[in-house]
């Protein structure tokens, strides 16, 4: 803990700091929403200022205002023509200039006149096209929330419908979906993770590498796509960096128990052509309190975006993030009840992850644009194991390599989007994108391998089975149109149409999208949204290599085709007064083509992606199915009167069938989650400048489902776990629960452009052990209850200059 130290001390000193009447630049840019043409003559206005603050956006669309004083505000933008909208909770600190990017929409009834008004809904996607089932989250909310650890996923966890009763990891199950069902979509490229210590085919991991400094105010969507998005059943995470600042260099300089010590700078390129850079390093020192092991984890990432403003070509930009990752787990070392690893194991883990990306945006006219982006990402992960073999006195005698994991995943990415506006009832977007995946994975394995012949009897089986060995690649190419269509100001339609082509399995996907969304008064929206779905097979169930004869391996799995689902949801909103709003939505989720085993069972693929590996199953055909189906409340009180309330429900049931026709619950079926957070602030110090600051975050859900272990034919079978299939998934985990406690503080320095904050975030205050995997333990014999995390704090300090 020392290193978590310093900047304590350092805070301490800087406390006396405040000035009356300190202030700071708000400026930006207000574009067209449908078009993202710049906006020339758009008024906005802070709120409550008197005398009146505010500016004028430019021919280019962008706005400059000064004297902003420090603290949360709250903006009005108007434009004749164009809705208007506000944008509250703007904080605004010394040491760092705010910039905001706003979208207006063109009033279908094109209004003569515009009343400022305060009310506005805070919770509308960026993108525009997404009716139903899809939020906004932002750098603030990232570090605002409670039990977060700066973490974009673990975000996800507070939003209805979203579950991860997982301590050590950040997968996220949405209604009861599979975590691999998850789209991550960087700047317009999807790539296959964002975490550390990832492995092949899986969306979580232990620790994000998405540096949430760098981040623009993203969407999250759960549900009946728009029809840009393919490849995903379950979400997406379409994630947006934002630029640095235009008109001068700023840094950042930050410290965390998970995410790091991390040091970023900002600023312009040239000024006159509104170009920009900014850059961020992290190097993690979670080893100085890494929760669940007693292993060090040692992981570093960098991200960056470079936007060269207008030029002859176009708006081009230049993106990317990168990082690497390893772990060594020595059993003689390992407790029997940590989270990653076995105590009978030496294990050593390597990753790397990376993307970079250019993109390029042409405009043909005021309401046309041509976007179109290259990309490359990869993604390896290395995992070699060594079984320990010790006397009756757990004495080490030896130990042989028991398994060899090498995957490496290479994406190589083209796209380009039409995106026009008819008129301000009209407009289409059209695209195409082509991913060329060049694989190279390797696995192969012995450890408690009970088919394999021991002919020395020196307790090492004499040959390994080879799992996986592909090296080839093959073409995802998808295209997508669609349309939306205001009937008025309150009645608006979209339609499209996605589409897939897999070259490998040579299947072929069309997946309609539609979405209606009707104002039928001020303060209350209807929604509807469906959506057909269909994503391709996770490469480790692929490419997995089946015995058929003895000897003899095949990829009886390389044919299956896209697995597919049919999305319906029905939504309302109703604002409760100009700050309090309350959502419903309620949704069935059909999936078809899953696959399954070719002879009676109770296997699905859509119970794994929650844990490092797959199941190793051959033969599968895709005549599964599965349903899913609930309700998702949320009632929120956004930031105002210096404190936010924000509680969220949902009830869901997630079943699926296998080859046996038996309907069982899915390895997700939680049945209910339910989430509770609440924030305040106070401010202090002359003029008001500081603020204390308090969050809490309460979270429980149903006890996840699982498999019993059968205990005789684990011990029969050289201590490889045997279940109980028949009674797959019939038993239950007790029932989470977390409380998570956060207490901050935020400081303007009194001489300079310089702004602190720290926060400590006790998470698990009630040291609940919640119950993480019943697993055989070889050293005891007997199956085990292996128990999540305690309490544990996380401590964040920030300086921005």
């Amino acid at each position: 803990m020392k290193k978590l130290l310093l900047p304590i001390a350092m805070l301490v000193m800087l406390v006396p700091s405040s000035l009356v009447g300190q202030t700071q630049v708000v400026k930006g840019q207000v574009i067209d929403a449908q078009s993202e043409y710049p906006l020339f003559g758009a008024n906005i206005i802070l709120i409550g200022s008197d005398p009146l603050i505010g500016g004028t956006s430019d021919p280019d669309g962008k706005f400059r205002i000064e004297a902003v004083p420090i603290g949360r505000q709250n903006f009005a933008i108007q434009y004749i023509g164009y809705k208007t909208i506000t944008i509250p909770n703007v904080l605004v600190t010394t040491g760092k200039e705010v910039v905001l990017e706003i979208r207006l929409e063109e009033s279908v009834e094109k209004l003569e006149e515009i009343v400022v008004t305060s009310e506005a809904d805070k919770d509308v996607p960026i993108n525009e096209l997404a009716k139903v089932s899809a939020r906004t989250f932002s750098l603030e909310e990232v570090t605002r929330f409670s039990g977060g650890r700066n973490d974009v996923a673990r975000l996800a966890t507070s939003f209805a419908g979203v579950s991860a009763p997982d301590d050590s990891r950040n997968d996220i199950v949405v209604r009861g979906n599979s975590p691999t069902g998850l789209l991550w979509r960087i700047e317009g490229i999807p790539v296959a993770t964002t975490n550390h210590f990832n492995t092949l085919g899986t969306t979580g991991g232990p620790v994000n590498a998405l540096n949430t400094n760098l981040l623009r105010t993203s969407d999250f969507l759960t549900g009946a796509f728009p029809a840009e998005y393919g490849n995903a059943n379950s979400a997406v995470f379409d994630v947006q960096f934002r630029n640095g600042n235009s008109d001068k260099v700023e840094f950042t300089g930050q410290v965390a128990a998970f995410s790091g010590a991390e040091f970023m700078v900002e600023g312009p390129i040239s000024k006159e052509k509104g170009s920009t850079f900014i850059t961020s390093y992290r190097y993690g020192i979670a080893g100085v309190a890494a929760p669940g092991t007693n292993a060090i984890p040692n992981y570093q990432d960098l991200s960056f975006k470079m936007n060269f403003g207008n030029t002859k070509l176009g708006r081009i930009e230049l993106f990317g993030f990168g990082g690497t990752s390893s772990i060594d787990f020595f059993g003689d070392e390992i407790d029997e009840d940590d989270l990653f690893a076995n105590p009978n194991q030496d294990a050593f883990v390597e990753g790397e992850i990376g993307l970079i990306g250019l993109s390029n945006l042409i405009r043909i006219d005021k309401n046309t644009y041509l976007k179109t982006i290259l990309g490359a990402s990869t993604n390896y992960n290395q995992y070699l194991q060594d079984n320990l073999i010790k006397d009756i006195n757990g004495d080490l005698i030896s130990k042989y390599r028991a398994t060899n994991v090498r995957n490496r995943e290479n994406r190589f990415t083209f796209s380009t989007t039409l995106n026009k506006k008819f008129n301000a009832q009209w407009s289409l977007r059209a695209g195409i994108l082509n991913e060329k995946q060049d694989l190279n994975l390797f696995v192969e394995d012995r450890d408690n391998q009970p088919g394999i012949p021991d002919a020395d009897n020196d307790g090492i089986p004499d040959r390994f089975v080879e799992e996986i060995n592909f090296q080839d690649g093959f073409n995802l190419t998808q295209g997508f149109v669609q349309t939306e269509y205001k009937i008025t100001d309150d009645w608006s339609i979209t339609t499209g149409l996605h589409s897939q082509y897999h070259s490998l399995t040579e299947d072929i996907a069309l997946e309609p999208r539609f979405g209606l969304s009707w104002q039928a008064k001020p303060n209350q929206r209807w929604s509807f949204g469906y959506g057909m779905h269909a994503q391709s097979i996770p490469a480790p169930i692929l490419f997995f290599q089946e015995e058929v004869n003895p000897g003899v391996f095949e990829q009886t799995n390389a044919n299956l085709e896209f697995m597919r689902s049919h999305h319906f949801i029905f939504g309302y909103d109703l604002n409760l007064g100009t700050n309090w709003r309350l959502k419903a939505e309620t949704y069935l989720q059909s999936l078809t083509n899953i696959p399954v085993e070719n002879t009676p069972s109770s296997y699905s693929i859509l119970n794994e992606g929650s844990d490092f590996e797959f199941d190793q199953r051959g033969s599968l055909v895709n005549s599964g199915t599965g349903t899913n189906y609930g309700v998702e409340l949320t009632l929120e009180k956004f930031f105002s009167n210096n404190y936010y309330l924000l509680m969220t429900t949902s009830v869901f049931e997630s079943k699926y069938k296998g080859s046996d026709g038996i309907r069982r619950n899915t390895a997700f079926n939680n049945n209910f989650v339910f989430n509770a957070l609440f924030g305040r602030e106070w401010k202090f110090g002359p003029g008001g400048k500081n603020t204390w600051t308090f969050d809490t975050k309460l979270t429980t859900s149903g006890g996840r489902p699982y498999t019993a272990i059968d205990l005789d034919a684990t011990r029969n079978n050289a201590g490889r776990e045997v279940l109980r299939e028949g009674f797959a998934f019939e038993q239950r985990y007790g029932d989470y629960f977390r409380w998570d406690v956060k207490f901050g503080v935020r400081l303007n320095s009194k001489k300079k452009r310089v702004s602190h904050q720290f926060f400590i975030d006790l998470q698990n205050v009630t040291n609940r052990k919640n119950e993480f995997v019943r697993r055989y333990n070889e050293v005891t014999d007997q199956i085990n209850l292996v128990e999540q995390i305690g309490f544990f704090p996380d401590i964040l300090y920030r300086i921005q200059f």
